[in-house]
């Protein structure tokens, strides 16, 4: 696996592409013209482990609200932006870090040409969104529909416009809820510039069902080495695409922070209420940064293995459990004290570490 290697772009003060690390990024759902909804999502989110958000800016009200709201966070915040650039104007005005519009749709090529001067003047990204649902109906005429290639070439498209007015600190993203459609589209893009790249499965759906699209499309690009920033877009909490985020990196060997924690699926040879207490531990360490493995297994055929590879561990027994550290057993205890006594061992450990 070789990361495609691209060119640096700053986004505040964060950078993206040039072979460094993948930054996590999602959006807000709160409405944006109410800087405190939006303030407390985004904190949630950054204690989450997000490190780029996107409000979207329909209204004047959204606009002026980027000021309050970049007053109280501490990651970049990105102004999603349609059909009217004045609304990048005054993002941009109010602090926004980066501006994602389609040059397509906001106002014909007078108004991208103010918004990429003020792009240039404050030194803001502008990331190029091109969507599967607004694809130019000459692009589709020509391919015979929608598809991976009329999509790359409408990205390009777009990006050659912003080129002309003198400007290269750009950003791609392509996206389609279509997985292999869009595997396909950022392949071919990631072959014909080096750009960053944004990438992410659009509509994908709810936590469960999207949260697999995701993973796999994702999943495809990633180890391909294609990909700078990354959206797991769910319906739902905007924490809960951070989370997943962060598994599918982890899984990748793309990141190094947080807790890792397996369980065991169970079978009828578990004796103890192991989902209740696998969810249970999962929500015990959420948000925890800490580079660490925590096992959860429910009896004594892979139970005590697994448990003694990770730094913490529980095998259950009847009615009972083994609580593991580093390999040795620590404790036996009832099962209706194993969360509490595990959760003083974990608090430990994060001492430790």
């Amino acid at each position: 696996m070789e990361k495609r290697v691209s060119r640096t772009v700053s986004i505040g003060d964060r950078a993206i592409g040039g072979g460094k690390n993948i930054l996590i990024q999602s959006m807000t759902n709160t409405r944006t013209e109410d800087a405190a909804a939006t303030i407390g999502q985004i904190l949630a989110l950054e204690r989450a482990g997000c490190d780029i958000v996107r409000c979207t800016v329909p209204n004047e009200k959204a606009a002026e609200a980027f000021r309050e709201i970049k007053r109280h966070i501490h990651i970049p915040l990105v102004a999603d932006i349609h059909f009217d650039y004045r609304m990048a104007l005054l993002s941009l005005q109010n602090g926004a870090d980066k501006i994602r519009i389609n040059p397509g749709n906001i106002g014909g090529r007078e108004g991208l040409e103010k918004v990429v001067s003020e792009c240039s003047k404050r030194k803001v990204p502008i990331r190029v969104g091109v969507n599967s649902g607004s694809l130019e109906r000459e692009i589709i005429a020509k391919y015979g529909g929608v598809t991976a290639e009329g999509l790359c070439e409408s990205a390009l498209n777009k990006v050659r416009l912003i080129e002309e007015l003198g400007y290269g600190e750009i950003v791609i993203s392509i996206k389609s809820s279509d997985v292999m459609m869009c595997v396909h589209a950022y392949e071919e893009v990631a072959k014909k510039t080096d750009y960053p790249l944004h990438i992410g499965i659009t509509e994908a759906g709810t936590p469960m069902r999207g949260g697999i699209k995701s993973g796999v499309g994702l999943g495809i690009l990633l180890y391909e080495g294609i990909g700078d920033t990354l959206r797991v877009s769910l319906t739902g909490d905007p924490v809960e695409e951070v989370e997943a985020a962060k598994v599918l990196l982890r899984s990748l060997d793309m990141y190094e922070g947080g807790v890792e924690v397996v369980s065991c699926p169970t079978c009828g040879r578990t004796k103890i209420d192991l989902i209740s207490l696998a969810k249970e531990v999962e929500e015990m360490v959420r948000g925890v940064d800490k580079k660490l493995k925590v096992a959860v297994m429910g009896c004594a055929v892979n139970g005590p293995g697994e448990a003694r590879e990770a730094d913490l561990g529980v095998a259950g027994g009847d009615g009972e459990g083994l609580i593991f550290k580093k390999g040795e057993i620590i404790k036996k205890v009832p099962e209706g004290e194993l969360l509490s006594a595990f959760k003083v061992e974990f608090d430990k450990l994060c001492a430790e570490k």
